[in-house]
């Protein structure tokens, strides 16, 4: 799908100095309608939950338990159709602007915050998570919300120029290594961040190394959000080993993702990783 989304010098200027960006406009308006009625499905039916797709984020992902912030990982992989809209395509298209021409699609996830009671997202770095040692690359992320995104339902809040420092300390939330989320525990002055509210349809775009959360819901409806990582050219770093808190996680979640990888032992695996490669996976 072609894409049009061309964003001015100052745009580009502005990211490159505070690490995010606010664009008013991204997902064309005929496509919202459908996109919500696919997220609304897939949190509903819960899936992925068996293969550790599904979880929450910020509990401990008991069976039976209401999730305190549900996120769904790859939905693409249960609504193929999300690969064909003209939004990922914009997205892409603004990525590869901002990181550079050999940028390419990383991952993509969903958050959905329930009403009245959908919890803050801890204020951490993006590039905390990573968990891939021996390489070294830019990401950025682009958060599309799928209803206006206010401070009333948990809008997104960044602190200017943090993406131009280092990646800061993280734990796990109450330092329970059964919770997914990461949370930042190094000093900062939040009362400095800037809360930037997006109507439908518009987006933020913000760096890895950008200091981030989003408030809580106390709205009385649902704030969906789809997010889009992508990834700049990748190259040998041999000093990156991976962060400590991430090898310290525990969660049921990545207890169902490897029963769930493991089925069908050796010839199982070995035919799923052939399905990756070809992209039918």
């Amino acid at each position: 799908m072609s894409a049009s989304l061309q964003l001015s010098v100052e745009q580009i200027a502005s990211f490159r100095e505070q690490g995010f960006l606010v664009v008013p406009e991204l997902a064309p308006r005929d496509e919202l309608p459908r996109m919500r009625a696919i997220f609304e499905r897939l949190f509903r039916e819960r899936v992925g939950w068996e293969r550790g797709a599904f979880f929450d984020l910020a509990g401990v992902d008991e069976e039976g338990r209401p999730a305190k912030l549900p996120q769904l990982l790859k939905p693409a992989n249960f609504a193929p159709e999300l690969r064909e809209l003209r939004t990922v395509a914009n997205a892409a298209a603004m990525a590869r602007q901002l990181l550079g021409p050999e940028t390419t699609a990383w991952f993509e996830h969903a958050i959905l915050k329930p009403p009245g009671c959908g919890p803050a997202t801890p204020w951490h770095q993006d590039e905390a998570h990573r968990n891939d040692p021996g390489t070294a690359y830019e990401q950025l992320s682009i958060w599309l919300p799928l209803q206006d995104a206010t401070a009333e339902n948990g809008c997104m809040r960044f602190m200017p120029g943090t993406h131009r420092g280092r990646v800061l300390e993280h734990r796990s939330p109450q330092s329970d290594p059964r919770v997914m989320a990461l949370e930042c525990v190094a000093p900062f002055r939040a009362e400095e961040a800037v809360v930037c509210p997006v109507p439908l349809g518009g987006a933020t775009v913000h760096h890895a190394r950008t200091l981030h959360g989003a408030g809580e819901n106390v709205s009385r409806e649902p704030r969906f959000a789809y997010i889009l990582a992508f990834r700049g050219a990748m190259r040998p770093d041999p000093e990156f080993l991976g962060y400590p808190w991430n090898q310290e996680k525990r969660t049921a979640a990545q207890e169902r993702r490897r029963v769930w990888e493991n089925r069908g032992g050796a010839f199982g695996r070995a035919g799923r990783q052939v399905l990756r490669r070809l992209g039918l996976k």
